[in-house]
């Protein structure tokens, strides 16, 4: 946000680059590192491809297989919060990098039973499940409530960029041997683990932040904490529909519109042309709007995305819908883990982003089987109107959640203003006055 000089005038908004290289040296390691990491993420996009023609699995089985191993994802969500608290930001990093490596290795080298691939894939996808509520929970730590929007779109970029690449990376080294594939991803997986292990210190709490709430800080449905719990819950609704087009879109291409499998790879690529180039854009308004607002716009893009979908399924269309559903996915992706950090006291953090990050594995879990569910058993076109309802029930549930105000977005004023008596007075309602104090009207 601009900020006023001595004589009045507005200085010019800070680049991104410079904004990047005011934040704490661990963080923008963790962000280098994170790309790498994911760009570097080459079994798992493929592992059914390797089950079924490296170890001479069915494709059923093989399905079964990554079912039953990726509850490790549910597992490590939950295992990252404890550790963080127990062992520090930065261990519970580097153990995540060294589970996954540890089960691909077992994966790529060790001949046995089938149940055996699902254990080893189970090992893995608990380093994988780890990671990302870590790296939530490190950079809640050290950015500042100013920078969390900024660092938060950064790290979602640098994600979507490295899963981008991955793919195509493990495709070429798996063309040229499977072990190949296996070495690359447990390489750069240490590798990043060494960086983050020298880079990144143990104790990153800062010790010196306000406490935002008083009182206990548990899982709980209500209490102080209440209204960050149900807030992440909810966000299943935003996640629900991006499971349930890498499901669906697939499968709806090539038999619906009978249309090259290539179209899939070319909306990955529209998904990640989008988020880089409007993901920092969004980020710099996002501080200007009231929290409620922002999710209610973002279900509002994943409702008229899909919308274009389920009423003009075409080749047309599937380009269209990525574009708008995108820009919702850019905000929660944003809004949510933010939202945390600014609400949670700093203990907590880190269980509250293991929640965050057991929500996105929850829904890789079921949205698919349900959705394959509905497919087999009434067509394609159930599906869709499925995936359009998602949405608009996350928008009926963050119109009435109770929401509160964040610090970072509260427009600042030439004075002081009274601290709120209670909690209570600084929640968000619903739609009206709260939210025109929040936007500066």
């Amino acid at each position: 946000m601009a900020t006023s000089t001595g004589e009045g005038a507005a200085a010019a908004p800070k680049g991104w680059t410079v904004r990047f290289k005011e934040l704490p040296l661990p963080l923008r390691v963790l962000f280098v590192t994170s790309f790498v990491n994911r760009a570097g993420m080459f079994v798992f996009p493929l592992l059914a491809v390797y089950l079924v023609r490296s170890k001479g699995l069915g494709t059923a089985e093989a399905g079964l297989l990554i079912s039953v191993g990726s509850t490790g994802l549910l597992v490590g969500s939950l295992l990252s919060g404890p550790v963080c608290d127990l062992r520090g930001r930065r261990d519970a990093l580097v153990a995540a990098l060294v589970l996954n490596a540890v089960g691909y290795l077992g994966l790529g080298t060790l001949d046995g039973a089938p149940w055996t691939y699902a254990l080893l894939l189970f090992v893995a996808l608990v380093g994988m499940g780890m990671f990302g509520p870590a790296a939530n929970t490190l950079i809640a730590d050290l950015a500042t409530p100013e920078q969390r929007p900024f660092s938060y779109t950064v790290s979602y970029i640098g994600n979507n960029l490295g899963m981008g690449i991955g793919p195509l990376l493990g495709g070429v080294a798996a063309a040229y041997s499977y072990h190949v594939m296996f070495a690359g991803n447990i390489v750069v997986g240490l590798l990043c683990a060494v960086v983050i292990r020298i880079w990144v210190p143990r104790d990153t709490k800062s010790g010196t932040a306000a406490p935002k709430t008083a009182g206990g800080g548990r899982l709980r449905f209500g209490g102080v904490h209440g209204h960050v719990l149900w807030m992440v819950l909810a966000s299943f609704f935003y996640v629900a529909p991006l499971i349930g087009l890498e499901y669906v879109l697939p499968l709806a291409v090539t038999t619906e519109l009978n249309a090259s499998a290539g179209l899939v790879g070319v909306v990955y690529t529209v998904n990640s042309v989008v988020v880089v180039g409007l993901g920092l854009q969004l980020e710099k308004r996002i501080a200007s709007y009231p929290i409620r607002t922002l999710l209610l716009v973002a279900g509002v893009l994943w409702a008229l995305g899909l919308a274009l979908l389920d009423f003009g399924f075409s080749l047309a269309a599937v380009l269209a819908s990525t574009v708008v559903w995108t820009l919702g996915e850019i905000i929660a992706s944003v809004v949510v883990p933010t939202y945390i950090a600014d609400h949670v006291d700093e203990h907590r953090v880190g269980r509250f982003m293991a929640l965050n990050g057991f929500v996105l594995g929850l829904a890789r879990l079921v949205v698919p089987f349900g959705l394959g569910l509905i497919w087999q058993n009434h067509g394609a076109r159930p599906v869709l109107h499925t995936m359009l309802v998602t949405p608009l029930v996350g928008i009926a549930v963050f119109a009435v959640l109770r929401i509160r105000s964040s610090a970072a977005s509260a427009p600042a004023g030439p004075a002081a203003t009274p601290e709120p008596t209670s909690p209570s007075a600084s929640v968000e309602a619903g739609p009206g006055p709260a939210d025109a104090v929040r936007s500066g009207a």
